[in-house]
């Protein structure tokens, strides 16, 4: 019987998709669904505005969304340490898909995430994300290869296909077509999982309303 998927959309520079790793590996062995990792490389002067243009309250609130995603972090054993600048995450998802391919996606995904908040790599420089690669038994030069090929074009429909579902942010978690946006949203798709008609009985509840 063919397992459950649930598509998850995420992006190495957010740090609530950082935390929410953990929870969601667990979910694989749990409850025996298989996950599909997707790159939705968020576009942050396009929903944040430029720097010059942030308000305090934008800023107090950013201030706060860190310390947040540091005490899940904490919880876990991670480092987390603030983003020095704002970053092109193109690399890094090109290098998810390229790790996807050659069976070498687990230990890609881990080791960008944590030497990314380690502060011990640049996604956007793509020699770093080329030596990551190398460094988990992959090809630098045919990963290379794929960037300067097809990558862009397919990063870009795959981005083009999430926001045509309603994705906006990571992480997101799709499942039967339904959208579950953050970390804190876990539990709601577990018990779509466990219970996958509920959403035809909600969907229906709120269609009669």
């Amino acid at each position: 019987m063919e397992k459950p998927r649930v598509r998850v959309y995420t992006d190495y520079k957010s740090p609530y998709a950082f935390v929410a790793n953990k929870r969601l590996f667990e979910l694989e062995q749990q409850y025996n669904i298989e996950l599909e990792w997707l790159p939705y490389t968020l576009r942050v002067a396009e929903f944040m505005g430029t720097v010059e243009a942030r308000t305090p309250h934008f800023w107090r609130k950013v201030r706060y969304a860190y310390m947040d995603a540091r005490r899940y972090a904490n919880a876990q054993g991670l480092t987390m340490k603030g983003p020095r600048r704002i970053y092109d995450a193109f690399y890094s998802s090109a290098g998810m898909l390229f790790a996807q391919r050659h069976g070498l996606f687990r230990p890609y995904h881990d080791t960008v995430f944590r030497r990314f908040w380690n502060h011990d790599l640049e996604i956007d420089e793509l020699s770093d994300i080329s030596g990551v690669i190398a460094s988990v038994g992959g090809s630098a030069k045919d990963f290379e290869a794929y960037v300067h090929g097809p990558a862009r074009a397919e990063h870009d429909r795959i981005i083009d296909e999430a926001e045509a579902l309603g994705v906006f942010g990571v992480p997101t978690m799709v499942f039967n077509g339904e959208l579950f946006w953050g970390g804190d949203r876990i539990d709601l798709l577990v018990e779509r999982i466990k219970n996958p008609e509920s959403i035809a009985t909600a969907l229906g509840s709120r269609h009669r309303k």
